[in-house]
Order: C-alpha cells, then structure tokens, then sequence
C-alpha cells in the first residue's frame, strides 16, 4: 500500500511538471508563424550582421560604357531604397576568435571611430555612419581625449543655437533689424558662421572643414548654405539638429553686408563693428587678405555676431600663425598632421543616395581585388596638353615606381579558371574628366600576361569631358569617386588637385603626386607625398606686427612647409624640419 501510494505522489508530481511544459511548447507551436520563433527568427537574421564574414549589397544601379568599364555615366533613375546586409566572404568582420561580447564592443568601437562620432543617430537616415568603417582600413591616426570632449561640447552648442532653434531664430531678428539701423555690434545667445561655396566639390569640402575648425576655436556655430548641387550628397554631421541654412533666410547671401576687406581691421578700435560681416578667403591668387591670422584682427572678428565667410581652400595653417589659437590647436591635435583626417570623417558622410552607388560599384567591380590601386587624373589645361602626355606620365609614374606590372606583350590565353581564382588580382580605378585614360590602361591590360604574373582590371565610373559647376548630378559622380579613391591601397594623384586631397585624407593614403608633364622644372614625373594634410594654396603674405611681407613663410613659422605639388602654398608638417 505505501508502495502504491509512492507511485501515486510521482506520477503527480510528474505531471505537474509536465503538463506546463507540453502548455507552452503547443502555444509556441500554433504561434510559430507571428509568434516567439519568428523573434528568434528575426533574431538570427539581425545576429548574422556578428558573423565572421559579410558584405553590403545594393541593386545594380549603372550600365557598361562603350569601353567594357562599368560607368556612371548613364546612371538616371536611382534606387532610394535602404541598403541592405547579405552573408558573403567578402569582408571580414570580425576575428574568429573573439568572443560575442567582444565582437559588440569591437564593432561599436570601430563604427564610432574611436569615439571621434557620437552614438544616438538613427542609421537608416544615413547607412553610411554606421557601415563605411567596413570598407575603410581601421585608421593608425586616434583623435585626442581633448578633441572628442571638443567635439561633444561643440555638438550641445549646436543642438542649442543650430538652425530652427528657438536662439537661432531670435538672434538671427536680432542681426537683421541692427545691420542697417546700428553702429554697434548686437548682442545675441550665440555667433555664427554661414559657409558659403566657391570653386568645385573638393574646394567646398576642405574649405568647410577649415570653417568648422574656425567654428571650434571661436565657438560659434556653423551653418552651411547647401543649394540644389548638394542634394543627396551629406548627411547631417550633428546629432539631433541640423547645419543647413533655410532656404527662407535673409541670411541666404552676403549683398549689402560689410566686407572684411573693406574695414580697417589693424584698428583696434570698436567704434564700428557690424552685427555681420563678409570675410573672403577665395581659392585666388588676387585675394587681398593680409591679416585675418593676426590675432588683433582675431579679437576684432571676435565681437561680431556673424561672419559670412566664402573659402574655396583650405585655411587651416594660418591658424598655426595666429598665437591665440596655437594651444588649443597642440591640445586638439597633438598629431598635426591628421586635422584634415579626423574632421573629414567626422563631417563629410555620403548620404544614402551616395553611399547606395558607393558600395554598389565597390561590390561589383574592386571588392574581389588583392590590392586596389586609385589613379586621380586631372588635365588643368587640356587644350593645352596632349592626352597623350599625360598618359605617357601615368605610365612612367606607375610602372617605374612598380605600383603597376609591366606587360609581357604576349596574350595571355591558357589561363583556366581555377588558376584564375589562385591568381593575385590588382584592380585599378581610374578617376577623370576624361575617358582616353580609362580606356588606354584598359586595352594595356586586357587578356596580357604580366611581368610579375598579376591580373590588372581597369574600372572608370565616369568621364564628364568637362567640370560642371552647381550641376547635382556631376557633384554627385565627384563625390562618389572621391570616396571610391579613398578605399584604395596605393594611390596616384594630380598635383594641386583638391579632389585628391578629399581621397587621400578620408583614405589615410599618403599618395603619389602626378607633377605638371609641361611645366615641371624638377624633372620628376611623380613623387611621393609626404603629409596627409592639403594644401593651402594661397596663404597670408604679411606679418602681424609691421604688415611688412613675409620672404619665407616655411622658416618664419613652426609645424609649416611648402607644398610639393604648388611651392607657393604651405602645408602642416609634425616638425618644423
């Protein structure tokens, strides 16, 4: 009887566990389709994005050219469609080693660039934030704990005074109703800098990096007058605000404001300082600007409310020879030679038409390539200088300096297939306004065998024949290939070409400088960069002190050079050798 009475409690308590459990698994069952298995489903789609191997695909955008290249040229209709992640081997993503957490942080880590961007944003806005850290090599260059805490506090100035802000519309009334009725400066919550564009893409994108180091170091706020030429091309820099100016504003030119020229700016007087202000810092070997480096001039400058400032070149090192600035340039960037590196990817993300392109032509044409190779080809005066000068400099630059193989002159037929996939795969792409480049290293290469046993393919998205100024489709294929340039591993560029120096900086890619073939009197066909920091074309020619002109800018000032590629300009250097 106590026997049967054990049995008894056991096949109780066993079914009182039981029956729960075969509860639960039927309602999971009969939700499966909406249910618990389709979060584990999702789940494991989304968890895909940790394993070791993926890539970015989008759909084909583009159409083949005349000459076999894939080009953007015909490319009208445009899928505005999200870019999506497949599993592919592509790309690594993560060691096979690292643990799930780790991959978590790593990732994260990697996106934010070392924390020179801020989390917070919503990715589907602008893909590229969160996925360009896939395509670009992890940067050897960190940016300081006191840039970033600049940066952050920047952001919260921005989110505070930015465009459509309550203190942004009530200081620009303030502006408005003094600049005519006024002669003293107006007092407002904030100051500000409206960018205005000169030149082409690349003079806009280096000249709105030295407007928003400017920003930084006189904490005003920058805002940026983007036209119709700049749609679908960046995405907003600042969390939760924006940097464009309205297109309502009365701000949205510089007629009838005082111009920076125009004042007696080495008056320290401040009997008449407009609430706005025009300063020209134009890509011009005419500009009259002698003293904006001056700190007298700087404290000036500092009292007006609004600066309109029109820079088609990058002004950043006559910062270096302004002295109230230079400490807090040492803390920012204790590297100096990497500005240009962090406040390019800080500011400048393609927005998702761009990045759509971006990443499907990478995809398609240079993902499967042991080594990418990105030749920027610009002809200054092509009436003036025969394409095949140029061409024979390529060649010579690229050949003798073996960044390409030369070519046995001999078919190559007998090639099979899986000795194809064994072979080492050298993809070129090629920029330029003009199609003879793409086409001639295309007709080089094709179906040749090499010295050194390397298959070359030729890639030019597009061939414009001229440059189209305030044109969106042609900034477009600009901006595009600038990004495209700075995913290579060896990189040629033009000199004094500001689209190169885009490329270089977003790439961390000290290239190769094609010379001028006409007028070079060095004798150099190229040589090799020495910085990643641009030029400044036309800088200062004064001193602050006695207005007396500067004989040799390189010797008169710390961390300063001449540049390579145009000996009249001045470039950052870490030493002052």
């Amino acid at each position: 009887m106590e026997e049967y009475s054990m049995r008894l409690k056991i096949s109780f308590i066993v079914s009182f566990i039981a029956l729960p459990i075969v509860f639960m698994v039927t309602l999971m069952y009969q939700n499966s389709s909406f249910g618990l298995f389709e979060g584990f489903s999702k789940g494991m789609a989304i968890g895909g994005m940790n394993q070791k191997n993926f890539t970015i695909g989008v759909p084909n955008v583009t159409a083949n050219n005349e000459f076999g290249l894939r080009s953007l040229d015909n490319f009208e209709g445009r899928n505005k469609s999200a870019v999506k992640i497949k599993s592919s081997k592509s790309i690594p993503l993560t060691n096979s080693t690292s643990t799930p957490s780790k991959e978590i942080n790593d990732d994260e880590k990697d996106k934010l660039l070392d924390g020179l961007l801020v989390s917070g944003f919503d990715e589907a806005s602008c893909i590229s934030r969160s996925q360009s850290h896939f395509y670009h090599k992890p940067s050897p260059h960190k940016p300081s704990p006191y840039l970033i805490s600049k940066l952050r506090k920047y952001e919260e100035l921005h989110r505070k005074c930015g465009p459509n802000t309550r203190a942004y519309n009530k200081d620009m009334k303030i502006i408005a109703n003094s600049k005519n009725n006024s002669k003293k400066s107006a007092a407002t919550t904030c100051k500000y800098i409206i960018w205005l564009p000169a030149n082409g893409l690349g003079n806009q994108i280096i000249s709105m990096a030295s407007s928003f180091l400017y920003a930084l170091l006189t904490d005003r706020v920058l805002v940026v007058q983007f036209g119709k030429d700049k749609e679908g091309l960046f995405c907003e820099p600042f969390l939760n605000s924006t940097w464009l100016l309205p297109e309502n504003s009365s701000f949205w030119d510089a007629q009838n404001v005082v111009t920076y020229q125009s004042m007696e700016m080495t008056n320290t007087s401040n009997e008449y300082l407009p609430s706005a202000m025009y300063v020209d810092l134009k890509y011009s070997p005419t500009n009259d600007e002698r003293f904006f480096h001056c700190d007298h001039n700087q404290f000036l400058l500092s009292k007006i409310p609004l600066l309109f400032l029109e820079a088609g070149q990058y002004f950043v090192p006559s910062f270096f020879m302004t002295p109230i600035f230079k400490d807090e340039l040492n803390k920012m960037f204790p590297e100096i030679t990497s500005i240009f590196h962090h406040l390019g990817r800080y500011l400048f993300h393609p927005a998702n038409e761009a990045w759509e392109l971006i990443t499907s032509f990478y995809q398609q044409h240079l993902a499967k390539a042991n080594e990418r190779v990105g030749l920027q080809i610009r002809v200054v005066n092509p009436y003036s200088t025969p394409h095949q000068v140029v061409m024979n400099q390529i060649l010579n630059c690229t050949l003798e300096n073996k960044l390409l193989p030369k070519v046995r002159g001999t078919k190559n037929m007998s090639v099979s297939s899986s000795d194809k996939n064994k072979t080492i795969k050298k993809f070129v792409l090629v920029t330029s306004l003009f199609q003879q480049y793409g086409k001639n290293l295309t007709n080089m290469y094709q179906n040749k065998s090499t010295v050194t046993g390397e298959v070359i393919e030729v890639y030019q998205p597009s061939s414009e024949k001229e440059q189209k100024f305030g044109d969106n489709k042609h900034n477009l294929k600009a901006w595009v290939e600038m990004y495209l340039l700075s995913l290579s591993d060896v990189l040629v560029t033009t000199y004094q070409s500001t689209f190169g120096y885009v490329a270089k900086a977003l790439g961390n890619s000290i290239p190769w400088i094609l010379y001028n073939p006409v007028h070079n009197t060095n004798k150099e066909i190229c040589e090799r960069e020495f910085t990643l920091e641009p030029c400044y074309h036309y800088p200062p020619l004064h001193y602050c002190d006695d207005g007396k002109v500067i004989q040799d800018v390189a010797s008169s000032f710390h961390n300063i050079r001449h540049c390579k590629d145009f000996p009249f300009g001045l470039k950052l250097v870490n030493t002052s050798v």
